[in-house]
């Protein structure tokens, strides 16, 4: 299945923006954190992730919760997203973990249809050459959906789109969750990776006009699953 990339064009632009404060994986550490620790900017959220508003009001903010600091996220009938530079070749961090914790999602969401394009959660992975691997709890694409989604020239963004998470079941819990991202971006794009540049975390509930909720708690690149 194929689309037209939704996210709109100046969003993309600030997506695929300079880098200036990326978080590398130093040689031979076993991990490599993304997390939200550090400074915060007036807004009260970490300095180094940067706060876009696609369409109506943003509500996020840093909560402690199961004994560290997770991102709080709260969608109604709006879109926007948090974004921070990374230096990560997936060669030698091949896995992606992260956890989250869905606490409503939208009902008419579905990744399959444009005008259902709504999740209370994603996480995506943005690699030096325009490519994004998207991770998203939706709520009626089953488990294991893939969507491609794309903008043409002059950006030339290409976008696969994973369900790894479906439906009500687990909504309340804490997921954690575990991805080869070197092995899905060989699978899904055909060819090898290059470091990834971007980590974005996003909501939209505007297409639907439902509300969202949830909780992100640490993303880690890793050179093994422990």
């Amino acid at each position: 299945m194929t689309k037209i990339f939704s996210m709109g064009v100046a969003a993309l632009i600030l997506f695929w923006g300079l880098t200036l404060n990326p978080v590398a994986a130093m040689a031979g550490a076993e991990a490599a954190s993304v997390g939200f620790d550090g400074a915060l900017n007036a807004k009260g959220l970490p300095a180094d992730w940067n706060l876009k508003v696609h369409e109506g009001t943003a509500k996020a903010n840093l909560v402690a919760e199961k004994g560290e600091k997770v991102l709080h996220m709260k969608s109604s009938d709006s879109s926007f997203a948090l974004d921070r530079d990374v230096a990560v070749d997936v060669r030698e961090y091949p896995y992606l973990v992260w956890s989250w914790k869905a606490v409503s999602l939208p009902p008419q969401g579905d990744v399959r249809e444009k005008s259902k394009d709504d999740q209370a959660l994603q996480l995506l992975v943005g690699f030096k050459d325009g490519r994004v691997l998207s991770y998203v709890w939706d709520t009626n694409a089953p488990e294991g959906t893939v969507v491609s989604e794309s903008l043409p020239w002059p950006l030339s963004v290409k976008i696969k789109v994973l369900v790894v998470e479906s439906g009500g079941t687990d909504v309340g819990k804490w997921i954690t969750n575990t991805r080869n991202v070197y092995n899905d971006y060989k699978r899904l794009f055909g060819k090898e990776p290059p470091a990834v540049a971007k980590v974005r975390l996003q909501m939209n509930t505007q297409y639907t006009g439902d509300s969202a909720e949830g909780f992100v708690g640490g993303i880690l690149f890793s050179r093994s699953v422990s």
